[in-house]
């Protein structure tokens, strides 16, 4: 942690209060434009500290475009990025950890930063060295708000009651993101340091002593994550408050609450209940809290605008314009605006729209979405939940009973493959997707033309391609949403009692919103079996949440990432007479070891921390 901490223990602190930050919750943000100031300037000003500390915020990630100019997920099974110029396909996709995720040779430097520009990025996080710095620079501001907040002066605009009360606001909103940005350490590396106080920059002993061991996962996650999260939640903003429209994005209460439920549902599972002694039965328990509290506040987005299905909603609609109740945390989307354009999608839009492909889903994942009557469309699940492959014809065993056709795979298809994915025939934007050789979305000479032979419409608002690209609309980054309570609460629930009516009741709402016709309750091969059953809502977890940064830590907890990234990627071809084949797009790889990535080198070095167990 050496070389980090003492690059961001600066004695001059910078307080980055931009456009981008205040746009990104409301109004709550102080609008002004950026200043540099000293530690005391801020602290001895109540209204300078406030600033200070609601910029931390804009240390939460929005997740598009964000890795190596590429989605999260295609660097799991769900997806690959399409870009010839590299993206995680040509880094963490073939086992290369270091890589800097573009080949130079395919784009100029120049086309890569003008796509960068495009997309609204301005560089690439780079997901290893970049996480590590990310995070522990916004650790040292939550540390410096929790420890000075007392001594800050009172404004005087402020009573003596509210004065006393925006402090227990404050140091519990930082408390929260403090755990959260550990959280987001803990699923790439593991137990990490933990800092709670601003260290010194000068005192390279301390930093070496101190700050070199790693926790336990008890210690780290059951002993300060989860004791931070319940002990802030109090001291929150309630339900009432935060949810204000001028109050939009700040962290409530429910907030604390839903990630209680998400890191003991981690907590439980296989890959860590052994050191973290959390049972199912406990995290099924804090799942169903989180509803009896805070479900009268919440529920699964229900709404349709004309063709766009309530599920395409529940990720664009914010709590303030579209009444959407089902998200719980969330940040704007990328640049921080409350709206996006066609920068903002260019990188992940179909070529025949002008785009540049971007995350395009693979048969791997369609092949997981089941029949709308409810029935699965192949006759075998893994504990990946996705369904066993033939490897002589890189095809799944056919249920007949479900009606499914290899030659019209989408028809009669779960609602969510066309609100996700968009395939050869969807109408979209200004044309029909046409993925056949030549055509418009898979044209001669574009190199970053749809690998796998499907373009992502989840995320994108199509109406900001009418009017040749000219419009806009609001788009979420969302952290958690009620739907992944509700699949939380299946999940424990199976594991700690079986299948029963209240999993199948949970699993039902999820798929009933998406348009499904058939319970859960009426499929024999769920109903009397544990084992199918988890399978079953492991898939239905990769369905309801692809493309939100789940499935990459889903098959970690559940300890199947090596049988689910290293199998190989799968599209299809589409010939000019309408006959679909499928096809091995890329043949992943992904070893015991990259269940966590490498500890940064320079922090070894520095600070001779055990690396994790293979690097």
């Amino acid at each position: 942690m050496g070389k980090i901490i003492k690059s961001l223990l600066t004695l001059m602190v910078f307080v980055t209060l931009t456009t981008s930050c205040a746009d990104m919750f409301g109004d709550f943000l102080d609008k002004q434009p950026s200043n540099e100031m000293t530690e005391q300037m801020v602290f001895d000003s109540w209204n300078l500290m406030v600033r200070y500390h609601n910029d931390t915020y804009k240390y939460l990630r929005d997740g598009s475009c964000r890795f190596y100019n590429s989605w999260l997920d295609a660097a799991t099974d769900l997806a690959m990025t399409s870009y010839s110029w590299g993206g995680v396909r040509t880094t963490f996709n073939v086992g290369n950890y270091y890589g800097s995720g573009r080949n130079t040779s395919a784009w100029s430097v120049s086309q890569i930063n003008a796509a960068r520009r495009e997309s609204g990025q301005d560089g690439i996080m780079e997901e290893l060295t970049g996480t590590w710095d990310h995070y522990y620079t916004a650790i040292r501001k939550t540390n410096m708000i929790i420890t000075r907040i007392e001594s800050v002066p009172k404004d005087p605009s402020l009573s003596d009651t509210q004065y006393e009360t925006d402090k227990m606001n404050y140091t519990s909103e930082a408390r929260f993101l403090r755990a959260f940005f550990y959280w987001e350490l803990f699923l790439r590396y593991g137990p990490v340091p933990i800092v709670k106080e601003p260290l010194d920059p000068n005192d390279g002993d301390l930093l070496v002593s101190k700050y070199n061991k790693r926790p336990t996962v008890k210690e780290y996650v059951v002993d300060f994550i989860l004791e931070e999260l319940k002990q802030c939640e109090p001291g929150l903003l309630s339900y009432k408050d935060a949810w204000a429209s001028a109050r939009a994005g700040r962290i409530g209460q429910p907030i604390a609450s839903a990630l209680y439920s998400r890191i003991m549902l981690y907590m439980a599972s296989p890959r860590y209940s052994a050191e973290s002694g959390i049972t199912w039965q406990q995290a099924a328990d804090a799942s169903k809290q989180f509803i009896d509290t805070h479900g009268e506040n919440f529920s699964l987005f229900t709404t349709s605008d004309g063709a766009i299905h309530p599920y395409t909603n529940a990720l664009l609609r914010t709590a303030f314009t579209g009444n959407n109740r089902e998200v719980i945390f969330y940040r704007n989307s990328s640049g921080g605006s409350a709206t996006i354009g066609w920068r903002d999608i260019r990188n992940d839009t179909p070529v025949g729209e002008g785009g540049n492909g971007g995350n395009c889903p693979t048969q791997n994942l369609v092949d997981m979405y089941d029949m709308i009557d409810g029935s699965s469309p192949f006759a075998q699940y893994d504990a990946t939940g996705a369904p066993v492959y033939n490897s002589a014809t890189n095809a799944p065993t056919i249920n007949t009973a479900s009606g499914y056709n290899d030659a019209d795979p989408w028809a009669n298809r779960d609602p969510r493959l066309a609100a996700t994915i968009l395939y050869h025939g969807n109408r979209w934007g200004n044309g029909v997707i046409n993925v056949i050789h030549g055509q418009r979305d898979n044209p001669v000479g574009n190199a970053n033309a749809t690998q796998t032979g499907y373009y992502m419409r989840k995320y994108i608002p199509e109406a900001i391609l009418a009017n040749e690209h000219s419009q806009q609309a609001y788009r979420l980054w969302t952290f958690i949403r009620y739907a992944e309570i509700l699949l939380n609460y299946a999940e424990a629930l199976n594991e700690a009692q079986g299948p029963n009516e209240e999993v199948y009741k949970a699993l039902d709402m999820v798929r009933g919103r998406a348009g499904i016709t058939g319970s859960v309750a009426n499929r024999d091969d769920l109903t009397t079996s544990k084992d199918n059953m988890r399978n079953f809502i492991r898939k239905e977890r990769n369905v309801e949440l692809a493309f939100e940064e789940h499935r990459m830590w889903d098959v970690r907890r559940w300890n199947v990432a090596v049988e689910a990234l290293s199998r190989p990627i799968y599209g299809i071809n589409v010939d000019a007479n309408g006959t679909i084949t499928r096809k091995v797009v890329q043949n992943r790889v992904f070893q015991e070891k990259m269940y966590l990535y490498p500890i940064p080198e320079g922090e070894v070095w520095k600070t001779n921390m055990t690396n994790n167990p293979g690097w």
